[in-house]
């Protein structure tokens, strides 16, 4: 298993933490933001291919965040995306 620590930029989580093997997602940990809903986020994502994960989280939009242009769960996927690299 390896742990992928994701950064994330304009918004409010300060740090995401995924477990992963084989492009699946083991588990998942968001510090900081709404919670609730990142917890929510998190238990849906676990055991889901990561590819499949992306698909579903990126270009997601919150007016909370400094741009209006990304998500906690944006953020997340693009985080994910540097796994397919």
């Amino acid at each position: 298993m390896a742990t992928l620590v994701i950064k994330p930029e304009g918004v409010c989580s300060r740090e995401m933490v995924v477990e992963y093997e084989n492009n699946t997602i083991i588990h998942a940990l968001v510090r900081g933001g709404c919670s609730g809903n990142l917890q929510a986020i998190c238990r849906l994502i676990e055991n889901q291919p990561i590819e499949q994960v992306i698909g579903k989280l990126e270009g997601i939009k919150c007016p909370g965040s400094r741009s209006g242009n990304t998500s906690c769960p944006d953020q997340l996927a693009k985080g994910l995306k540097s796994l397919l690299k």
